[in-house]
């Protein structure tokens, strides 16, 4: 008998990847899962309905001097979720909520998701063009927005799906000193144009209807839709990031496995304090302020208008808090009030630094005055938004990185083919994990451009992993604009301003600014040689929300282009860097 000599395995390749070796996991706080395992709750509104039945004695927000416990939160957000239901929508209608940050956004939202719709986030600073875009492409049927904004749906709501309005306003959750805070808004700051919908509920009159029916909380799973979070994504067209209750249920939970490890090294006092100064409408804060922080029974303090540093810092000096996120921007303005200085910051625990790089000097300064270090993360839209964060506990000084993947996240650097780069080289940073949205809005095509077959979210960002796998951003491969944490894009500025009789062409890019990163340089070619910078500029203002708007405006002969006609946006750069330097 013979037998065939053993066939030697071969052998294994070594890992040419981050996302192979994974070797960020070596520099989690110790005990920290690497997967977030089993998410406790269905949906969002499930999530919302558990803590507000948790913690329902405990304050959850605070705005202008007002406070509504869980309990109130838990009661009002039944009486809207009937309400829109006595209206007669179906489950996963959209409902759009165009509000800055006041009491009557979580209780909208939280009624909108509880009844089984999706949660259309709409900036309240949007020009009637940009608001009839996002609720036509939408499909919204409701919306509820402050009356200060109410004159720019005037103008569109007729071209839109929107049958249901409720209009709020700033003191409708404040009794009796609501009655002076709407006299003030409107009368003295006359901060209310005159404005007519025909037809529409005022938000206590909801409230009120709302109360005299009953509630049906929807059944609602972890596939369906919470909220569509518009974003330029890889084009100027904004589009709807489609985000499901388990991506943002997801992202949750991996924020708050980072934040356990700053519970084991902190004695943290029971309902966590967070400062809400930027806007829920936006992913950043509806997810880390809103959905994190009621999940942990937080309190949010709603700050309106965060521009109003004088404002703003009147209101920290009235509470002890142990969480801020913010921007760099905001960081800075806050760095150069002499009030804010004077401010006790003993309890202060996490800062988070997010939708645009936090600068060295900044993060230093900041640092030292409050003897917290910032903790730097990076996500977008599509991704619910974080995908990397700096370590929360002592571990995580400030290193100038946008941080580790969270747990259940994977990183890979990607060259232009898609092959998976070696640690230290520089390439596209692709995300995959739980917290990636399902796709963009009825928009395949725009979806099938960002996603990998092996389910990677092509961010257009560029960057490296280093040895110890934090991640560092070195360039972005879009055109975007960041300004103030938000992006701008090229294609709708230059759309906008082509509409101008008066110019024939024009090109966008960003330019540094010392106050929001960067700001909207448009370059113009004149059709009407009468054409002033001031026309331009009127145009944009008509046009544009302010963050969009060129601040600097050059004309020229001609634009550079390529053999096909391609407007060289790279080279208007370079050439205006050249002149900078």
């Amino acid at each position: 008998m013979t037998t065939k000599p053993k066939k030697e395995a071969a052998p294994k390749e070594a890992p040419q990847s981050a996302a192979a070796e994974k070797v960020w996991l070596k520099s989690y706080p110790e005990g920290t899962p690497a997967e977030i395992g089993t998410v406790e709750h269905q949906s969002v509104g499930g999530l919302i309905k558990s803590a507000c039945e948790r913690y329902a004695a405990q304050p959850a927000f605070t705005c202008m001097g007002k406070t509504i416990t869980y309990s109130e939160l838990d009661t009002h957000a039944a009486q809207i979720g009937a309400w829109l239901q006595s209206c007669g929508l179906e489950k996963g209608d959209r409902v759009a909520v165009m509000m800055p940050n006041i009491l009557q956004y979580p209780i909208a939202a939280a009624g909108i998701l509880q009844a089984g719709y999706t949660v259309v986030n709409v900036n309240p600073l949007y020009t009637p063009r940009e608001l009839e875009h996002q609720l036509k492409d939408s499909g919204a049927k409701a919306i509820f927005i402050l009356e200060n904004f109410a004159t720019t749906l005037q103008q569109v709501i007729g071209k839109t799906d929107v049958k249901h309005v409720c209009v709020a306003t700033m003191g409708d959750m404040m009794g009796l000193k609501g009655h002076l805070v709407n006299f003030v808004v409107r009368s003295v700051k006359k901060m209310v144009p005159a404005w007519s919908l025909p037809n529409h509920t005022q938000f206590k009159t909801a409230l009120a209807a709302g109360a005299g029916k009953t509630f049906a909380p929807a059944d609602c799973g972890p596939d369906d839709i919470a909220f569509l979070q518009y974003t330029g994504g890889t084009t100027g067209v904004s589009k709807g990031a489609t985000l499901a209750n388990r991506n943002i249920l997801a992202n949750a939970a991996q924020n708050d496995v980072w934040l356990e490890a700053l519970k084991k090294e902190e004695d943290l006092p029971e309902g966590l304090v967070y400062i809400c100064c930027l806007p829920l409408y936006h992913i950043f804060a509806l997810t880390v302020n809103a959905i994190m922080g009621m999940d942990q029974g937080g309190h949010n303090i709603l700050i309106p208008n965060p521009r109003d540093i004088p404002g703003f810092v009147k209101e920290l000096g009235q509470y002890k808090f142990q969480i801020l996120p913010g921007l760099n921007t905001l960081f800075n303005a806050l760095l150069a009030n002499e009030d804010f200085r004077k401010l006790d910051f003993s309890e202060l625990r996490l800062t988070l630094g997010g939708g645009m790089a936090v600068q060295r000097p900044v993060a230093e300064r900041w640092k030292e005055l409050t003897g917290c270090s910032i903790s730097e993360g990076y996500g977008l839209s599509e991704t619910s938004p974080v995908a990397t964060a700096n370590r929360f506990d002592a571990a995580g000084e400030f290193n100038g990185s946008i941080g580790l993947p969270l747990p259940s996240t994977e990183i890979d650097i990607r060259d232009d083919e898609g092959a998976s780069l070696p640690l230290g080289e520089v390439g596209e940073i692709c995300i995959r994990g739980p917290q990636v949205m399902v796709g963009y809005w009825n928009r395949p095509e725009e979806t099938a451009n960002v996603m990998t077959d092996d389910g990677y979210f092509r961010s257009g960002d560029m960057g490296y992993m280093d040895e110890d796998g934090y991640v560092r951003i070195v360039d972005r491969k879009k055109d975007m604009v960041l300004v103030s944490g938000f992006n701008v894009y090229p294609n709708e500025i230059e759309e906008v301003a082509a509409s101008h009789d008066g110019i024939l062409e024009a090109a966008a890019i960003g330019v540094p600014d010392e106050k929001s990163g960067e700001v909207v340089k448009l370059f113009v070619v004149k059709a009407d040689q009468a054409l002033t910078e001031d026309d331009v500029k009127t145009w944009c203002k008509d046009h544009l929300t302010n963050y969009k708007r060129p601040k600097f405006i050059e004309f020229r002969e001609e634009l550079p282009k390529s053999n096909v006609g391609k407007i060289l946006r790279r080279e208007l750069r370079d050439e205006d860097l050249a002149k900078s330097a």
